[in-house]
């Protein structure tokens, strides 16, 4: 299935959780997709939180480019200020339960994969980024979505099984 037909994504997290892209965020960051020849990369933070008692997390919310941040077709560089504002609004407002949880952006390919700049810039975010958790780097190709996740402490990468079905299951365990 599409991303644009979509209504959520979900992974499985190497530690047995599960990582859900809520609707929301999902359709913030669909119109970003490159279709066209013509359409630049894009990128953002991704917000969301904890689930209690479980290894579970929720992506309710991501931002989307904003004025500073650097576009062109092959590269997404986001300016940290207006991005980082968002975060510190969003902690606050939620009394510290919606948090940074990482990066995502789009590629101008079908299936996605991180290209050298892409793993070099997740290292650095691992070795400098304040994060309570893992973090997670989203990456939006034309057709399909991956994810990975890597270890504040070791700084290991590793890729996520992307498992989106529309389960309702799924749907009342992870909102």
């Amino acid at each position: 299935m599409s991303l644009a037909k979509q209504t959520y994504l979900l992974f499985q997290r190497p530690n047995g959780g599960h990582l859900k892209v809520v609707t929301q965020a999902l359709q913030q960051m669909v119109p970003y997709l490159q279709h066209k020849s013509v359409d630049c990369e894009a990128g953002g933070i991704l917000l969301g939180r904890l689930l209690r008692d479980s290894n579970d997390i929720v992506v309710d919310e991501v931002t989307i480019p904003m004025p500073g941040d650097k576009r062109n077709r092959y590269a997404f560089y986001r300016a940290k200020r207006r991005h980082q504002e968002i975060i510190n609004q969003r902690w606050q407002e939620s009394s510290g339960t919606c948090i940074y949880l990482g990066e995502w952006h789009t590629h101008p390919e079908r299936i996605p994969t991180p290209s050298t700049i892409d793993l070099k810039d997740w290292q650095r975010k691992l070795k400098t980024d304040t994060f309570e958790n893992d973090l997670f780097f989203l990456i939006l190709g034309i057709e399909e979505a991956r994810m990975w996740t890597g270890k504040q402490k070791s700084h290991e990468m590793r890729p996520m099984i992307n498992i989106y079905q529309n389960n309702p299951d799924y749907d009342r365990k992870l909102t």
